[in-house]
């Protein structure tokens, strides 16, 4: 059990239907790629063809911090409010798939860079996966 799952089962109240695992997954998906995301930004600036990778480099930046912010969203759950969570949720998908495509086009040059789309890939899917559960 990790902690995210811990934290949903201890909380005291429902949590208005919404389904709990993909809930979890979904969160540890986010603050995932908001680290990777990160972490490729990073690595980007390090590699010696970076004027190259300038639209790499925000796209990640950007991603990294709308799943952070995702995550922190998803985390809360007194006043729910399931539009807000929808849309929060939408935004991350697009940004995930933003990050995915512009990092699978680096991929076979930066491992760096095709580890963060497999990132991207998952936490776009994650999103997907609990939207499709809110109903």
């Amino acid at each position: 059990m990790t902690h995210v799952t811990s934290m949903l089962e201890t909380y005291p109240k429902d949590l208005g239907g919404v389904d709990r695992q993909k809930l979890a997954e979904c969160i540890a998906a986010c603050f995932e790629c908001a680290q990777t995301c990160t972490a490729c930004a990073d690595a980007c600036l390090s590699e010696d063809m970076v004027a190259e990778l300038t639209k790499c480099i925000r796209t990640n930046l950007d991603c990294a911090d709308i799943c952070a912010t995702t995550g922190n969203v998803l985390s809360r759950h007194t006043g729910y409010d399931a539009n807000l969570t929808r849309v929060v949720l939408q935004a991350c998908q697009a940004a995930c798939k933003a990050c995915g495509d512009e990092c699978a086009q680096h991929a076979g040059m930066h491992e760096h860079c095709r580890i963060c789309a497999e990132a991207c890939r998952r936490c776009e899917q994650a999103c997907a996966d609990l939207i499709s559960s809110l109903g």
